[in-house]
């Protein structure tokens, strides 16, 4: 996975990635270890901290869902990429995990 690109991220893409990232970890209502390093890898590459990680929490599914959809291509494959990488980072692809990011693709149309 490149993650040079999201690096280049803006403020409200950020909050809708983690957001989304979040709802990954979260949707098998286990959260491993591995996720727990992939998100701390995440935080570096994406330079966010585990206050924004609340802040993203806060923000509704379907505003971060618009914002998500009107990322350009490049980016919303870099997301798409990370989260592959946070859903098998403990290992295992949950079906939770799986439906999630269905619907999370669905919604940013890729």
């Amino acid at each position: 996975m490149t993650l040079t690109e999201t690096e280049n991220f803006n403020l409200a893409e950020k909050l809708a990635i983690v957001h989304a990232i979040n709802a990954v970890i979260l949707a098998d209502g286990k959260v491993h270890n591995g996720e727990i390093n992939a998100l701390t890898q995440l935080m570096k590459h994406i330079d966010f901290d585990s206050n924004f990680i609340l802040q993203a929490r806060n923000i509704e599914s379907e505003q971060a869902m618009a914002i998500l959809r009107k990322m350009p291509p490049e980016k919303k494959k870099n997301l798409q990429s990370i989260l592959e990488m946070t859903a098998i980072s403990d290992g295992f692809k949950h079906l939770k995990e799986t439906s999630l990011m269905t619907y999370i693709y669905k919604a940013m149309e890729i």
